[in-house]
């Protein structure tokens, strides 16, 4: 069985073609600036090397039949006609409150995805152009909405809601949804089968610390609590993304500055973060190469990204009485050694502890970073997104 997994931009679709007989990658590609002269597309075949293409491209109807082309054609390509994909994951970034878990597209379900564009305005819109495109050149296929926020729809009312006045909630849904919720939900499953223990009866904190930055408490299976809100910009110090701050900083900061809200919310989304506090990177390779060369900002722009993750780390120790592991995912947590070392330096009164040693290699496979007399096992997994939106939609046919 073939799936396809799409991932739409505004201006950009990410793809990969899935046999799911054994889980192999048959193709995977990007195509960018989607409506520009000069669009893109990256086209990356098993065992070849990586093609790249260039000419226009008006709209994602006309993308995904690119891409179609490209996985079709005889001198290369990896399936004999359209036909041969069964099923077509698409990322929704917003379900909402509507889904709990992945769905057949329907028109019931395209409906509630428009209805919760107002809580994701940059992402669902071109999701759903995506969604159109591709039901339009894949009519035989079973289209499937794979939504990063339904695996939080597990948590607790005490965790979801704000202290604000109720009635937000009633007329607007102002709550907390959270998301990387499909990372999440991967690497806490492949933390159960790396344990071997069942996943219904493990807590974890899965850590999926990229340029974007959630963490994300799975009790017996379940999301109980996550570090984003009702949006992204909630939770963690990020590469460009402020996290928690007192909101009160967001009118001072306008009346100061004679800022508009567009302004504001620019600035907390993409000026702050690693690139606010370091003055010149969001990228977390390139502040760390600097702290380490003596500047200073890049010192304490590290110095309160780990600051912020420990006090997470611990906040969902406490909820859960404890973890029988701690996961880290994404570029940041599977990459930087340097930052999984500060995350668990003086943990070891709450049963954390690394090996110093093994934390250092550079390896890009599942494995233990712990010391062997760590009582929670710290993990390094590589997440694998389009992985697990692939099995949410093989599973729904």
């Amino acid at each position: 069985m073939k799936v396809l997994v799409i991932n739409c931009g505004s201006s950009s679709i990410k793809y990969q073609l899935f046999e799911m007989e054994d889980e192999t990658v048959l193709a995977s590609g990007l195509v960018e600036k989607i409506g520009a002269e000069a669009a893109i597309i990256t086209h990356e075949v098993a065992d070849r090397e990586e093609e790249v293409i260039t000419g226009e491209i008006l709209d994602h109807r006309e993308g995904i039949n690119r891409v179609l082309r490209l996985l079709i054609r005889p001198d290369g390509g990896v399936i004999k006609d359209e036909k041969e994909v069964a099923a077509v994951g698409h990322r929704v970034v917003h379900g909402g409150e509507y889904f709990a878990e992945s769905a057949i597209i329907t028109r019931e379900v395209r409906t509630a995805i428009r209805k919760t564009i107002d809580l994701a305005p940059l992402h669902n819109p071109p999701n759903l152009l995506g969604i159109d495109a591709a039901q339009a050149q894949l009519p035989s296929a079973v289209h499937v909405a794979v939504f990063d926020t339904a695996f939080h729809q597990s948590m607790p009312e005490y965790a979801y809601m704000y202290p604000l006045p109720r009635i937000l909630y009633q007329k607007h849904r102002v709550r907390r949804y959270g998301f990387h919720g499909t990372s999440h939900q991967y690497v806490a499953q492949r933390a159960a089968v790396f344990l071997g223990k069942p996943l219904e009866e493990l807590r974890l904190i899965s850590c999926h610390i990229g340029n974007g930055a959630s963490l994300t408490a799975i009790q017996y299976g379940k999301s109980v609590d996550t570090s984003m809100g009702m949006t992204p910009l909630e939770g963690l110090m990020m590469g460009t993304r402020c996290g928690d701050i007192d909101p009160a900083i967001v009118p001072y900061v306008i009346a100061k500055e004679e800022l508009t809200l567009a302004e504001v919310k620019s600035m907390m989304n993409k000026h702050s973060g690693l690139m606010g506090v370091s003055g010149f990177s969001g990228d977390m390779r390139e502040v760390t190469e600097a702290m380490f060369d003596g500047n200073k900002q890049a010192k304490l722009a590290i110095d309160m990204y780990v600051y912020r993750l420990k006090k997470m780390i611990g906040s969902y120790l406490a909820i859960m009485n404890g973890a029988d592991a701690l996961i880290f995912t994404a570029g940041v947590g599977e990459n930087a050694s340097s930052i999984r070392q500060k995350a668990c330096e003086n943990m070891s009164f709450l049963g954390i502890s690394l090996d110093l040693e093994e934390n250092a290699k550079r390896c890009k496979k599942e494995r233990v970073v712990s010391a062997a007399d760590s009582k929670v096992k710290v993990l390094v997994l590589p997440t694998n997104e389009e992985l697990m939106i692939a099995r949410e939609a093989k599973e729904l046919v």
